[in-house]
């Protein structure tokens, strides 16, 4: 593949934001959520201001970087974002509410978070409700925007902090290594020793096991 041709596969992380700047606003926040499939944990987002001389170099789709790239990135863009807001919405929480309506309840807490208020949201596939800014879904946004990207790479670092912070109470469930996805061994853990605070019992896979009573702790069959 020719240099030419790949520079016109890479795509303008900056053409969101630059268009928006350009047509005069001053603050603009990306805004992306991760957590939506895990069976425990929390749905974690983030929403991060940048300034327009700011190019935090490497940042992309979270998804495509190993964990110890998005520990740097995090750090390097905490360092140099203008403001950061991080929203969490606990197991609890999404099995009363949905996972659909807890993303969108992370994202809005996100945003509410943030010190400096941003005049425009770019935001992953959706629009956050309950938020007076004007905003624009990108689909496949954390691939396409800087400050979405950067977003993503935050939310993914917090909520994998977290999960390690947890599995030290829990260990039995390797929440430091499957971050609460449904892993194999996650879910033998799940019918070996039924679910702990943190799962999210409106999942299938947790609801369809039928070994604990309500308000189990993690503490069942040995």
């Amino acid at each position: 593949m020719s240099t030419a041709r790949r520079k016109r596969e890479v795509p303008d992380l900056f053409r969101f934001e630059r268009e928006l700047w350009a047509c005069g606003v001053r603050w603009v926040a990306g805004c992306d959520e991760v957590g939506v499939g895990p069976l425990a944990g929390p749905v974690v987002a983030a929403a991060v201001v940048m300034s327009p001389t700011v190019d935090v170099a490497g940042v992309r789709d979270s998804k495509t970087l190993a964990a110890r790239q998005r520990e740097e990135l995090a750090r390097r863009i905490e360092a140099a974002a203008v403001s950061i807001g991080v929203g969490v919405v606990d197991a609890t929480e999404i099995d009363r509410m949905n996972v659909l309506r807890a993303t969108l309840e992370a994202m809005r807490r996100a945003v509410n978070a943030l010190h400096v208020k941003p005049d425009f949201l770019l935001v992953d596939a959706r629009t956050v409700p309950g938020v007076a800014i004007p905003q624009r879904a990108i689909v496949d946004g954390d691939a396409l925007s800087h400050s979405i990207a950067a977003a993503s790479i935050v939310a993914k670092v917090r909520r994998d902090a977290m999960m390690r912070q947890w599995h030290e109470q829990y260990p039995q469930y390797g929440f430091d290594r499957n971050m609460g996805y449904g892993t194999r061994e996650h879910l033998q853990a799940l019918a070996r020793f039924g679910p702990c605070p943190l799962h999210r019992r409106s999942f299938a896979p947790v609801r369809q096991l039928g070994l604990f009573p309500s308000g189990g702790n993690g503490g069942g069959p040995g």
